[in-house]
């Protein structure tokens, strides 16, 4: 697995982030997060060795994880990102975006139906906005969708956008501070993507939990592990 931030830097844009790890990261060393800067690492996809091979090895690449690869700032910059995407077709790419409208208006020339190493994820945190963006996201041309419902802060009823989608991810808030996240909200939407036979993941609790309706504040380093003792992650029949 690999990591690619083209870019950095972001702009709180909903609900879902009010705590968000990269303006928290950022506000610690002093850093300036709305300010959208090109990074060192533009070209990591395509740099070589002496040799002639990419540096970056084929596999998976976790891609703008320190902003969004949708987001303004970044016009001028991500047609040349979908360049090295389209030649790096040893690699599958996968990012995360709150700005799922902007989606038709920054793809390139060449997208067709969506390039098939390409993931894209729609974020939604509430039922507004998971009505609003996933109306917007099951319409797209995409190979590859998927859902993540994280930080999930209310119960979503989501299964009429399911279709054609791979996997949903549902997780809660990890700040001192966090929003509560309802157990059973997590087990609504597993049960959701069981009937459309649609891979889900509990990807960690939140850090204030409610389990049978007692509240559970919990340390970030056990948010993952907590989630995981729990094994109520699907995996999709095969299609």
């Amino acid at each position: 697995m690999a990591i690619w931030n083209p870019w950095r830097g972001c702009r709180k844009c909903s609900e879902g982030c009010l705590h968000c790890y990269v303006h928290k990261g950022d506000a610690k060393r002093g850093i300036n997060t709305e300010i959208i800067t090109k990074t060192d690492s533009f070209y990591k996809p395509v740099n070589r060795l002496k040799s002639g091979e990419y540096k970056m090895k084929p596999g998976l690449v976790y891609l703008c994880f320190y902003s969004d690869f949708l987001i303004e700032e970044a016009d001028e910059w991500r047609n040349e990102a979908w360049k090295m995407i389209h030649e790096r077709r040893d690699c599958l790419f996968l990012f995360l975006t709150k700005r799922i409208e902007r989606f038709m208006e920054c793809v390139p020339d060449n997208w067709g139906k969506g390039y098939e190493n390409v993931i894209v994820c729609c974020t939604v945190e509430n039922q507004v906005n998971a009505d609003r963006k996933l109306s917007l996201f099951s319409k797209l041309p995409i190979a590859h969708k998927c859902i993540t419902a994280q930080p999930l802060l209310e119960k979503m009823d989501i299964e009429k956008y399911l279709d054609d989608v791979e996997l949903v991810v549902a997780g809660g808030e990890s700040d001192r501070n966090a929003r509560i996240m309802d157990y059973s909200w997590v087990l609504d939407i597993r049960e959701q993507c069981m009937r459309k036979n649609v891979s889900f993941e509990f990807r960690q609790c939140g850090s204030n939990f409610v389990k049978d309706g007692k509240l559970y504040r919990l340390p970030v380093r056990l948010l993952r592990s907590q989630a995981m003792k729990a094994g109520i992650d699907y995996k999709r029949a095969d299609v």
